[in-house]
């Protein structure tokens, strides 16, 4: 039941008093909503009124309509059980989500994307409903092939391309070949993921490798024997900076001198904005570069899709570790390599592309132009931005005022295993998960944090 008040503009209180229901779960995500007529009826406004106040939330994301269907409360608004109760967000979940790694839900092709899978479940063989070959369908891992190929300059066989689920899988497939193949000690950028740590250390011994303003140092490598090196050259996450040409020739040809491995993460490869693309290194050397990637930042966790461009000698122990873990679903490859066959994965990437551009340049406009002393990085590619903090700001104190203020952020010492003061204090920020509604508020409430933040 909505109650309007008798004063004001009855649009904007109508508007307002949807969102509240939806807000509070009165109005769960699905919801079929009244039509405009029958609302204007029960309601005492003008049918116009109704109308133009389902256009202004469908606008903001609060409300989702199909031609010839339905105005419903959009998908991911509020979560509810099988039961219909009510399920609050996970404790700790911010209210401005800007925390990096998280594409954006929304963004997700449902069109796309079931037009795919109806066309899969018409076409796919028997045998797809099986367990199949470990390294995945054959459809999907020759489209792949010839995609990688034209997009990154990626030289490989798609009988040498293994489907994972994602890149955590695709690490500890890759840790639990390396093990088997006699490999002892690996070499992991620092910073880095701490859960892709944890995941690789599992199988081999990993130590920290630093950067520098190019990139992995390659002496460290060779400083503390490692035979693999695992790293992110396009744009380093969480620092956001890219391998320089000649440290890529250093890594090369450290590869070749000790016979190392190289495991290349391409985790956003598909965002640039400022800047031609760089071919991966795998390019360059497809016999010692293991090139990782996956559709988390393109499509999002839904679709847990991944691969691995693996060279010869590795490969029989990599499908053997593929086939005694976790299958990765055949109707979901096939449903991919339909959308990239017919184009439309490449369509929905230019799509989301521009949006997180626009939200990236709003993020960079607001921190240079309202807080003095912070310096924003790793802007040309990706889905997150390294800020470091004004002069005398500590993290923890930013961390602590962030999280009272329900602002979602990692700090950059998050990411470090050893840190030896080399780094400035900083944030890093995603732009990519906050509604498009809610995005102008997550900045202008980070904005305000920070700016407010007392200086030592």
């Amino acid at each position: 039941m909505l109650d309007l008040p008798g004063w004001g503009s009855r649009r904007r209180a109508l508007e307002e008093a949807l969102r509240s229901a939806v807000r509070d779960g009165r109005l769960p995500a699905g919801m079929r909503l009244p039509s405009s007529r029958d609302l204007a009826a029960q309601l005492g406004v003008s049918r116009g009124t109704v109308t133009a106040a389902y256009e202004q939330l469908i606008a903001e994301g609060w409300l989702a309509s199909r031609q010839g269907s339905a105005t419903r409360v959009a998908d991911g608004t509020m979560a509810r059980s099988a039961a219909g109760f009510r399920v609050h967000a996970w404790p700790g979940e911010p209210e401005h989500d800007l925390r990096p790694g998280r594409p954006d839900p929304r963004a997700f092709p449902r069109e796309l994307w079931a037009r795919a899978v109806r066309h899969t479940l018409r076409e796919a063989p028997e045998e797809a409903f099986g367990f199949g070959d470990p390294r995945g369908r054959i459809e999907l891992r020759t489209t792949l092939a010839a995609c990688l190929g034209r997009a990154r300059g990626i030289r490989i066989d798609p009988a040498q391309l293994v489907i994972c689920s994602g890149y955590t899988q695709a690490l500890g497939l890759l840790g639990e070949t390396f093990a088997e193949v006699g490999v002892r000690t690996a070499g992991m950028e620092d910073p880095a993921v701490p859960d892709h740590v944890r995941q690789l250390d599992t199988h081999v011994n990993v130590v920290d490798v630093p950067l520098d303003d190019d990139g992995l140092r390659v002496d460290v490598l060779d400083a503390v024997d490692a035979e693999v090196a695992v790293c992110t050259p396009t744009h380093q996450f969480p620092l956001g900076t890219h391998m320089s040409a000649r440290r890529r020739h250093e890594l090369l040809a450290w590869a070749d001198r000790n016979l190392g491995w190289i495991v290349e993460d391409d985790y956003d490869g598909e965002f640039r904005y400022d800047r031609q693309p760089i071919a991966a290194l795998q390019s360059r050397r497809p016999g010692r570069v293991i090139y990782v990637g996956s559709t988390s930042k393109t499509l999002g966790p839904a679709v847990r899709l991944g691969w691995i461009a693996c060279p010869a000698p590795l490969l029989e122990s990599l499908v053997e570790a593929k086939r005694r873990a976790r299958p990765t679903s055949p109707l979901d490859q096939l449903a991919l390599a339909r959308m990239i066959e017919v184009g439309d994965y490449d369509r929905h990437l230019r799509k989301v592309r521009r949006g997180y551009r626009e939200r990236r340049d709003v993020l960079v406009e607001a921190m240079r132009s309202r807080l003095t002393g912070t310096e924003v990085r790793g802007i040309e590619a990706g889905l997150h931005a390294l800020v470091q903090l004004p002069p005398g700001v500590a993290e923890d104190t930013a961390r602590v005022a962030l999280r009272k203020a329900s602002v979602g952020v990692h700090t950059l010492s998050s990411y470090l295993r050893s840190d030896d003061g080399r780094h400035a204090a900083s944030l890093v920020v995603g732009y990519a998960a906050p509604p498009a509604h809610a995005y102008a508020a997550a900045i202008d409430a980070l904005v305000r944090v920070v700016g407010g933040l007392p200086r030592q």
